[in-house]
């Protein structure tokens, strides 16, 4: 199962990987994103039939449309999946999309860890060679809360430029906190 825009359904680079996501892949996925409220804009935990619907609904037409908004997929390590994430809002016309990336809870940025550093740049380099080789997008960006200092600093290092600040744009855990844009531009 590839997406129509891609040659390819899977994407590796060392040890690491994207490939297609399967309903399989939902169970983990809901729980990661139910523990990580926190950083993503999700409004209330998801049940089961939340994430069967977005995979029915959302992720497997994604593979079959021309111009789709979302394409996402599962990030391996050593072929252990460890976090899932891709391309959002994708803008066809303008040649841009959106960032997206969650990792399996124990190794989220909530560590600060080299793990997660090493983790999230893979993913950063197999998205933008997505991106920038595969579909010619012009340019990626993300949306990334103020309290993911780590996370930031990861994003920075792999090119991306602050580009932005929203403040107060999100209400989080009984607390206004801002919104910071990072881009990357085709070279």
């Amino acid at each position: 199962m590839k997406h129509v825009r891609l040659e390819r359904e899977r994407f590796a680079s060392g040890d690491y990987a994207l490939r297609p996501i399967f309903l399989e892949d939902m169970v983990a996925i809901r729980i990661w994103r139910n523990d990580q409220m926190e950083v993503l804009r999700q409004a209330r935990p998801l049940s089961e039939a939340d994430q069967q619907a977005y995979y029915h609904n959302r992720i497997l037409p994604s593979y079959e449309r021309q111009n789709t908004d979302i394409i996402l997929f599962c990030f391996e390590h050593e072929g252990s999946l460890i976090g899932y994430g891709g391309l959002t809002n994708l803008d066809w016309t303008n040649m841009r999309g959106e960032i997206s990336f969650l990792m399996r809870t124990d190794r989220s940025d909530r560590t600060e860890s080299e793990q997660y550093r090493r983790d999230f740049t893979a993913f950063l380099e197999l998205v933008k060679a997505i991106a920038f080789e595969e579909l010619h997008l012009h340019r990626i960006y993300t949306e990334t809360f103020n309290i993911r200092d780590f996370h930031i600093r990861v994003l920075e290092r792999c090119g991306f430029v602050s580009e932005g600040r929203m403040r107060d744009h999100v209400y989080l855990q009984g607390r206004f906190v801002d919104s910071l844009i990072h881009g990357c531009i085709k070279e």
